[in-house]
């Protein structure tokens, strides 16, 4: 029998798409290629943050981290959710002045932060490098382990695992000859959405991280550079930042890199070499720590660093719900509720002409 709902990719958006759908009683099925919540997903960094690059980033993102916070009576331990806040670290005054601004945009907006000065900052994080001038502290923000709540999000759902050959309206051929079809169908593929539709404006995007053996208390809250967001916005092929998350195990998740134009998944040294060079200007202890472990993944682009989520230009059935780089398991449960208001018909919180694919011309019917 045909679900209703039928999922392509079971990373943490398709994850997070199949719970929604659920729990309207309707009977979903996702299709994935390896594991659920694996690629991308395994991939990032676990962070729920609220980001302000537009309105429309804010708008997604926040929703989103009410969302997560609403789950948390329910979650179950192997997620791993901790409200650790994100902490921006300025280097410098310039840096510090740039993000003042910041405190009653997101005050506006209804979001807690605080502004800290040098003093502040290192009884926060006595361990950053002396010299820093001070930090931007959003306490809301958390972390979760992402992979599992992939898989607790996508319980009650039908599991395939096979590759599509070919996508419809509404309908998938697989690798193995069988054909699926259901009303609802999500393209929900990250970086291999091109894969199924060439015309999307979607780049993969490498990034490398690292994670070492364990130091309880080493650091206290997740910890960015403010620099990320230059980095971030950057033209660069190749770029790194100072990015640190304390996991519940007491290891340090540490990143990021980003890469364009690479299709190789292997870990290059020279990236990892720049990157943990960067972790130990701002945090020396690194240098100190066992890595254990090193790996990269592929996070899906878009020009505007917005998702892509709303009907399929062309198709009646068939929606997208991709390109959210680095910020996948932050807003995959704010893309599932306006997929689930565009099926239904209904006006939600979030504006879906921000998100759909129809803001590209080469996407437009």
């Amino acid at each position: 029998m045909n679900p209703d709902v039928l999922i392509v990719g079971g990373g943490i958006v398709g994850a997070a798409c199949a719970k929604a759908f659920l729990g309207q009683g309707m009977s979903v099925t996702i299709v994935e290629r390896a594991l659920i919540g694996g690629g991308a997903t395994a991939s990032g960094m676990g962070h729920v943050v609220v980001m302000d690059d537009s309105e429309s980033q804010f708008a997604l993102t926040h929703r989103s981290r009410d969302l997560w916070d609403a789950l948390v009576p329910v979650m179950p331990a192997e997620v791993e959710f901790e409200r650790r806040g994100t902490l921006w670290v300025a280097a410098d005054e310039e840096e510090l002045a740039a993000v003042s601004s910041k405190k009653s945009y997101y005050l506006e907006r209804g979001v807690e932060t605080e502004l800290l000065d040098a003093k502040a900052l290192y009884q926060a994080e006595p361990g950053l490098r002396a010299g820093m001038a001070g930090g931007f502290l959003v306490p809301g923000d958390s972390v979760i382990y992402a992979p599992c709540a992939a898989n607790w999000l996508s319980e009650g759902a039908t599991r395939v695992f096979d590759e599509v050959a070919e996508i419809g309206d509404g309908w998938v051929k697989l690798r193995n000859g069988d054909r699926l079809s259901a009303q609802i169908l999500i393209c929900a593929t990250g970086a291999f959405a091109t894969e199924l539709f060439p015309a999307l404006p979607v780049k993969p995007r490498k990034g490398h991280l690292a994670i070492t053996d364990r130091y309880p208390g080493a650091v206290q809250h997740q910890l960015i550079e403010l620099g990320y967001l230059k980095s971030a916005h950057g033209h660069s092929t190749e770029s790194v930042a100072f990015n640190v998350q304390p996991r519940k195990t007491g290891q340090l998740l540490i990143g990021s890199s980003r890469q364009y134009g690479v299709e190789d998944k292997a870990v290059e040294q020279h990236m990892v070499s720049k990157m943990l060079t960067r972790a130990v200007e701002y945090l020396p202890s690194i240098q100190n720590m066992s890595v254990i472990r090193l790996w990269t993944g592929f996070r899906a682009a878009t020009p505007d660093k917005l998702p892509i989520v709303g009907l399929c230009p062309g198709l009646k059935q068939t929606y997208l719900a991709t390109g959210h780089e680095g910020l996948g398991i932050t807003t995959s449960l704010g893309t599932a509720e306006l997929l689930l208001n565009l099926v239904r018909g209904q006006t939600g919180i979030l504006r879906a002409a921000d998100y759909g694919a129809e803001r590209f011309a080469e996407c437009r019917a």
